[in-house]
């Protein structure tokens, strides 16, 4: 059977945290060749002078999520990615920029609090949505919460800390 399992799962220790501290954006039309290894990534080739960009993040207001679907019957399975950032402070230049990623589908490298990258979006894209708000009370949020969504045919995988060093460089 060329699904079968390979490996155990043993407890490791508590040293793991939650929240993503920053996450980079490319349209998805201007990735090229994407190599991996073993759930690895170890290449991302763009589209020349394209690149992703980097959103840093506010402490503990950014996540992704991977929902499993699989469903017996049809004898199908798939993961639906979402990725949901947090941006503070409505104004002109991040207004310009959420209508330009609206327009667009993304792939997106999510950098979570432990140092790990993952590329989401990788086949298919994912699609933007979300809302902008100036909250009520002085204490609110004044910004916007942007959700990245898409079903693709694996989970994430794990981006190199060479390929994530090179996200910003435009491609060739």
């Amino acid at each position: 059977m060329s699904c079968a399992l390979t490996q155990g799962f043993n407890l490791d220790c508590r040293d793991s945290i939650g929240g993503l501290k920053e996450i980079y954006l490319i349209e998805h039309g201007n990735l090229g060749d994407i190599t991996e290894a073993s759930g690895v990534v170890t290449a991302i080739s763009k589209l020349a002078g394209k690149r992703f960009y980097k959103y840093s993040l506010i402490r503990e207001t950014s996540s992704f999520d991977e929902v499993i679907t699989v469903n017996d019957q049809h004898g199908t399975a798939y993961y639906t990615q979402t990725n949901t950032i947090v941006l503070n402070k409505r104004q002109a230049s991040v207004r310009n920029e959420i209508m330009l990623i609206a327009k667009n589908n993304v792939a997106t490298v999510a950098v979570d609090n432990n140092g790990k990258a993952w590329l989401f979006g990788r086949e298919n894209g994912l699609v933007p949505g979300g809302n902008t708000g100036s909250g009520t009370a002085w204490s609110d949020r004044n910004g916007a919460t942007l959700t990245f969504t898409g079903n693709e045919r694996e989970l994430a995988p794990e981006v190199s800390a060479e390929v994530l060093s090179a996200l910003g460089t435009p491609g060739a």
